[in-house]
């Protein structure tokens, strides 16, 4: 499926490289800050920090093999039976939405550890459907962006994307598990994120947001399950 974005003049697109260039540059001042320095941070610059480097300095942040963790909290679900704005046709709409809590993990490979960061809280809002939905506008296999710059909710990240129905069906027991220590995060990993910048066109999104190619749901039932998961698995990269 071809975005809305891919489908725009060569002027509509220097325009919105502008725009990211014009965001990037309001993060510079925290994104430019040693990674060393991210314990003194708040949550909302260790943010910035994030955005900045993933766009500008996509190489070396890569170095620290940077995870993005969206700790579930609470989930709603919303089924639409009606005629979409967005269509003529009579659908069937179903999207999920989860609060969560952003951490950042980064895992240093000199010393095989693995630190963690509060960057805020956010949402997830998720379009369930078994081709991609004409909203949000995605460019092909790009699963969701991520986005920080939302009017309602400033300084607060929101991932906007789609799941299919199966992958629902195989998750849906794990959010609404009756465990009271069961815990499901949503991972974003670093092979998998990539800034919407001009030269990158198989990812799209808001001036200055970051494309995700794919998702990761892991449920755990106790918190050293996290811990040990980490540990065992080899990372991928692409």
């Amino acid at each position: 499926m071809e975005s809305e974005y891919s489908q725009r003049p060569s002027s509509d697109l220097d325009m919105n490289e502008k725009l990211r260039k014009d965001v990037i540059r309001s993060l510079e001042a925290h994104g430019a800050r040693p990674s060393s320095e991210l314990a003194e941070m708040s949550v909302v610059e260790r943010a910035k920090w994030l955005f900045w480097n993933l766009h500008e300095n996509l190489d070396g942040i890569r170095q620290l093999e940077p995870t993005l963790a969206g700790q579930v909290t609470s989930t709603q679900l919303i089924v639409s039976d009606g005629q979409s704005m967005r269509g003529d046709d009579r659908t069937l709409e179903k999207r999920l939405e989860l609060s969560c809590k952003w951490h950042l993990h980064l895992t240093y490979a000199a010393f095989q550890n693995e630190t963690s960061y509060e960057i805020g809280d956010g949402w997830i809002n998720l379009s369930i459907s078994d081709s991609p939905p004409t909203y949000p506008a995605l460019q092909k296999n790009q699963k969701a962006y991520l986005d920080a710059d939302h009017s309602l909710y400033p300084n607060q990240l929101y991932l906007d994307g789609w799941i299919t129905e199966g992958v629902w069906q195989e998750i849906k027991p794990q959010l609404y598990s009756p465990n009271p220590t069961c815990r499901s995060d949503v991972l974003l990993l670093d092979n998998f994120m990539f800034p919407v910048k001009k030269g990158l066109d198989f990812v799209t999104g808001p001036p200055g947001s970051i494309g995700i190619t794919n998702m990761e749901f892991r449920t755990f039932s106790h918190p050293t399950d996290r811990r040990m998961t980490r540990r065992s698995e080899p990372r991928q990269r692409t």
